[in-house]
């Protein structure tokens, strides 16, 4: 969720960047990323009318060896405070610690709606939840205009790859195109979802996670996003600037039960005449 979700980083954008020296400056404007400010945030792989030109601009460095992303004291906190927030909402918290009690949480969530736009619905509540109401206001207000957007994507696009690791595994900034041409380092490419692994399932990707998300930028935040999550590999492209497709339209929620789903191999099982192309997630 995210939103893909570190999310008390934003505070540290309403105090400012440090002062630089025009030198200062000019020696580190090959990093965009330098002097942007840090937020929150819970897709496929780039399509051809979106698609990655920089794989791996200002992408943000992972912990330990091998691409492996080792979790901080820091991420530990975010993680607390997340699962806390969905808590409140879900009324109801695991007896296990950590990550795997937040996907139980998780999957309490799901339960609890009774239908996929109610459980969007409460994910939504939860987001807003991580940040205080007049700070969402003034984002909104006051950076979303600007540049016709362009600003407040590369914002949260740094944001994101740069603090929530903690919940989609190793991530980086890339450049995605606009329906107009344009071409923006606003895109965020997760090379394997750690949510959407953890969870094992569609559902629980596209209810708590894409569409909520999706819906919390453009309501709350002012900016578009369209999230292609690749259910083959994992991976997850966030297009920040773009906005979504019409849910008809969304491949993503077209897509078949996951191979790792816990209940595909027994609907598989009975249903094994029929084809399997047809075995759509039934919580989406």
């Amino acid at each position: 969720m995210a939103t893909p979700l570190a999310t008390r980083g934003l505070l540290l954008a309403s105090r400012g960047p440090p002062f630089r020296s025009a030198a200062a400056f000019s020696s580190s404007s090959s990093s965009s990323s330098c002097w942007l400010p840090s937020s929150i945030l819970l897709g496929r792989r780039p399509t051809r009318r979106l698609r990655s030109t920089s794989p791996q601009v200002d992408a943000a460095p992972a912990p330990g060896k091998g691409g492996e992303y080792r979790p901080t004291f820091a991420d530990d906190v975010l993680l607390a405070f997340f699962r806390s927030k969905m808590v409140e909402e879900v009324g109801w918290d695991s007896e296990k610690p950590g990550y795997a009690g937040l996907m139980e949480v998780a999957n309490r969530l799901m339960v609890k709606g009774k239908s996929a736009l109610e459980t969007e619905q409460a994910a939504v509540r939860v987001l807003q939840s991580l940040f205080p109401p007049l700070l969402l206001v003034l984002y909104k207000t006051l950076l979303a205009p600007i540049a016709n957007g362009q600003l407040a994507a590369m914002m949260l696009a740094r944001a994101t790859a740069l603090s929530c690791q903690w919940l989609m595994g190793p991530c980086s900034v890339n450049t995605v195109t606009l329906p107009d041409g344009k071409s923006w380092s606003s895109g965020v490419f997760v090379e394997k979802c750690k949510y959407l692994e953890e969870s094992k399932c569609l559902g629980i990707c596209i209810n708590t996670c894409k569409l909520p998300t999706q819906t919390f930028f453009k309501d709350h935040m002012g900016v578009d996003l369209y999230m292609e999550p690749n259910f083959e590999d994992y991976s997850c492209q966030f297009n920040f600037g773009v906005p979504p497709p019409p849910l008809y339209t969304d491949k993503a929620l077209k897509e078949p039960c996951l191979d790792i789903c816990t209940n595909v191999r027994r609907r598989r099982e009975l249903g094994r005449n029929s084809s399997l192309d047809g075995l759509g997630c039934p919580q989406v």
